[in-house]
């Protein structure tokens, strides 16, 4: 009975219990119970060998006494053989593999304003966010079938799960659970119902089904399962990055025209509204129309679409507000549901009734026009290039007009790039950006000379813009640090050089450290160009508007009081003519008065402007033979100082601010919303302030800049187009010329009624640089390493 029960067991505790057993048979410890042949039974008186009764009697139970005290000291010992391997296992096996299979939610509390919810999952174990579920769009019964594992290495806690619904701002909680792992038994499936709850709350919120299995592993095991997580994760984060370098495969072109019947958020019964577009990673943000609830934006922009991404654009509308801006209303609209290539008029009708938006809405393209190779493999193919000429030649400049030019940019490598790591190293990749067209390259890791290898190809819509190549530090536990910047105009560009360009700090005034080689060709359109000029600019989304800062204000102040004070000596100079303060100059000055006047024709005021343009011309030929080229500072003062400046001037007036109310009677939390609320509408005043001052000094700059032959191109243009407006205004009378311009005036509404208005002279003036332009523009001096630069002869 005892060999077969240990025939039962594990093999070690078998071999443990064989040799304890044959240790005490040969010690003499353990017989066989059975009787031994050689035995001899006792005799009785007449020699005969059977004994009595009474003493066979008292051998079997003799034997039968010493049988099971031997059962009871081999079973004592099976259970202590037992009982370490358990010990010896459950060592071991002291850590577990949680298996969740999350399948679906039922009945989930609402959330969203349509009556449905946006739910998702996010599990908890040891604080740490261990997985999040797919988002459900619109369902309070989703289906998620979704499997994931996580390492455990003490089954005594609770794993914790909450569901969210997903918004645009911030994601609302629809319920909490704890699930006790200790109540789970090792390798067996259960089915878990999960009740959601909240604290403080009585509203009933569904439950989600999922099966949990604890599955018990090795210490290495465990290892591996962590080590896989984390290769998963970094994967993941790599994917990401990959995702904003992603090739888009479509465009959806969005035309905002109005809002109607919008909600009143105001006390004088109005709102100021604007809308936030989003589409997977893609988002835009008009413009504030205040005071108003019918507002009228007139805006376009465009969202790329990238595959295996939702097609849901999502549309909230918000009121402008001094502290919190408040939501006015919600919409959606599903792009797999519109046809390509087709202009769709969609009125966009806002949850409870909170209004209409009009919008025009186009998905255009088939693939991107952008597109990533490595420069190892890339061969240039005379077949292109003579198919691009094709493309962009003047023949075919009234084809696809948006399609101005093709840029092709190699970013092959960088050198002497600042350390980011302890180590005195760099983990840096490449951004290159066109407006709101971003590429980017691999990683080179611990390195400050990376060598990337990449060649980049865009698209260009408007020749006057300028490309942005950004390098990054990757950060694996963060946001990429900055190490360097610049930002090169397309018309700057000499097809076919390859040269070293300096990096610069993030606002392009001072020099950073290292320096990237590139290569670039640029192809396109004059006439597309042109047309393009006189049209809107395209504004970068990304794009934020400039923050108050005292320093920014003065030197804006600076800027206009420069321009006006230029006006004011042309002004002095017209009046010293009437004051005859120089006799020769008011005499020529006054028969030219009566020479001009007498025989004034209006053709007269663009030939004006040519003479103004031709002297400028012949000005600067002459001083630039004679002028010596500017030097460039090594490094440019930092705006840092000018920062700290401003945070104590501000901390000044605060502070007089607050001893100035000590002595009033006034409630603490009233006064502290009071002068908060006061904080801001200062502080946007002053934004405004500045912001106003700054463009009307770039507007001052962009007027001298095309006198200034700072843009060739653009220079020549408008010399093209005033020459063309002197021969219109000599051959066909004024009468002819007002009329034409009423008529298009007065029905431009009736023929293109969803137009986005423009000033076509103000559009050319947005692509001539400002000075603040031109700064950021200017080229530094490549620091090259030694074996970059070339040897002296001796």
């Amino acid at each position: 009975m005892t060999w077969r029960r240990s025939l039962q067991l594990p093999l070690s505790v078998r071999k443990r219990f064989l040799d304890r057993r044959h240790s005490r048979q040969s010690s003499g410890e353990l017989s066989d119970p059975s009787p031994s042949p050689t035995t001899t039974a006792p005799m009785d008186a007449n020699g005969e060998t059977g004994g009595t009764d009474q003493s066979r009697e008292k051998q079997l139970s003799q034997s039968s006494l010493r049988s099971s005290v031997e059962e009871s000291i081999d079973r004592v010992g099976v259970q202590q053989a037992i009982d370490a391997e358990a010990e010896m296992e459950k060592a071991h096996l002291k850590y577990y593999r949680l298996e969740v299979h999350l399948k679906e939610g039922r009945d989930l509390a609402v959330r969203d304003w349509s009556g449905s919810s946006d739910p998702y999952v996010k599990f908890k174990l040891e604080g740490k966010v261990v997985y999040k579920s797919r988002i459900i769009y619109q369902n309070l019964n989703p289906q998620w079938d979704e499997t994931f594992h996580v390492p455990v290495r003490n089954i005594d806690q609770r794993m914790s799960l909450s569901v969210w619904d997903y918004d645009m701002v911030n994601d609302d909680p629809m319920g909490r659970a704890k699930i006790d792992l200790s109540s789970l038994e090792p390798n067996i499936l259960m089915e878990k119902r999960v009740n959601l709850e909240e604290t403080n709350s009585t509203e009933n919120l569904g439950y989600l089904m999922m099966d949990m299995t604890l599955v018990a592993v090795s210490e290495d095991e465990l290892q591996n399962i962590s080590s896989r997580r984390k290769q998963q994760s970094t994967a993941k984060r790599a994917s990401i990055r990959a995702s904003k370098s992603q090739l888009w495969t479509s465009v959806a072109t969005i035309t905002l025209l109005e809002g109607r019947n919008l909600i009143s958020m105001d006390d004088n019964g109005l709102s100021d509204p604007y809308v936030k577009f989003k589409l997977a990673g893609e988002k835009f943000k008009s413009k504030v129309e205040t005071k108003t609830l019918n507002p009228k934006w007139m805006e376009q922009f465009d969202l790329k679409i990238y595959d295996e991404q939702s097609l849901l654009l999502e549309m909230s509308v918000w009121d402008k507000d001094v502290g919190k801006d408040d939501i006015m209303g919600r919409g959606e609209v599903d792009l797999s549901t519109l046809d390509p290539e087709k202009t769709h008029f969609l009125q966009v009708e806002l949850e409870d009734n909170a209004g209409l938006i009009d919008l025009l809405l186009t998905i255009s393209g088939t693939s991107g026009a952008e597109s990533i190779s490595d420069l190892m493999s890339f061969v240039d193919d005379p077949n292109r290039e003579r198919e691009l000429i094709r493309r962009y030649s003047i023949k075919n400049s009234l084809m696809d007009v948006k399609d101005v030019g093709w840029l092709q940019v190699k970013v092959i490598k960088a050198q002497n790039l600042a350390s980011a790591d302890i180590g005195g190293k760099s983990d840096p990749f490449c951004v290159v950006e066109l407006v709101n067209s971003r590429l980017q390259t691999q990683t080179q890791y611990k390195t400050l000379n990376p060598e990337w290898g990449k060649v980049f190809t865009f698209q260009v819509k408007d020749c006057h813009t300028a490309l942005e190549v950004t390098v990054y530090d990757e950060d694996k536990h963060g946001s990429p640090e900055f190490l360097g910047k610049c930002a090169i105009p397309l018309l700057n560009i000499k097809n076919g050089e390859k040269r070293f360009y300096a990096l610069k700090d993030k606002k392009l005034q001072g020099r950073a450290k290292g320096s990237i080689l590139l290569e670039m060709e640029f192809i396109y359109n004059d006439i597309k160009a042109a047309i393009r000029t006189v049209n809107p600019r395209e504004e970068k989304y990304l794009e934020q508007e400039p923050k108050f800062k005292i320093a920014l204000l003065q030197k804006n102040l600076q800027r206009v009081t420069s321009m006006v004070g230029s006006i004011i000596e042309v002004g002095r100079f017209i009046n010293s003519c009437f004051q005859w303060e120089s006799k020769p100059r008011t005499i020529t000055a006054f028969i030219s008065f009566l020479i001009i006047v007498w025989n004034f024709e209006l053709y007269m005021l663009p030939v004006a402007v040519l003479i103004i343009f031709i002297w400028k011309y012949v000005e600067l030929s002459i001083t630039d033979k004679y002028s010596r080229p500017q030097e460039e500072e090594v490094y440019a003062d930092s705006d840092d100082e000018y920062e700290e400046a401003d945070d104590s001037k501000l901390a000044v007036v605060l502070y007089s601010m607050r001893r100035d109310r000590e002595g009033q009677a006034v409630k603490p939390k009233e006064a502290k919303t009071s002068l908060s609320e006061k904080l801001h509408t200062i502080e946007r005043v002053c934004q405004t302030i500045q912001n106003k001052l700054d463009d009307v000094a770039c507007l001052g700059e962009r007027i001298k800049n095309t006198f200034n032959f700072t843009v060739p191109w653009l220079t020549w243009f408008a010399i093209l187009i005033l020459s063309v407006a002197t021969v219109i205004l000599y051959l066909i009378p004024l009468r002819y010329l007002i009329l034409a311009w009423g008529i298009n005036k007065f029905t431009k509404k009736l023929r293109k009624p969803h137009a986005i208005p423009n000033n076509e002279l103000l559009d050319f003036l947005s692509r001539v640089p400002s000075d603040a332009e031109l700064k950021k523009w200017q080229e530094l001096r490549p620091e090259l390493s030694r074996a970059d630069t070339p040897k002296k002869k001796k």
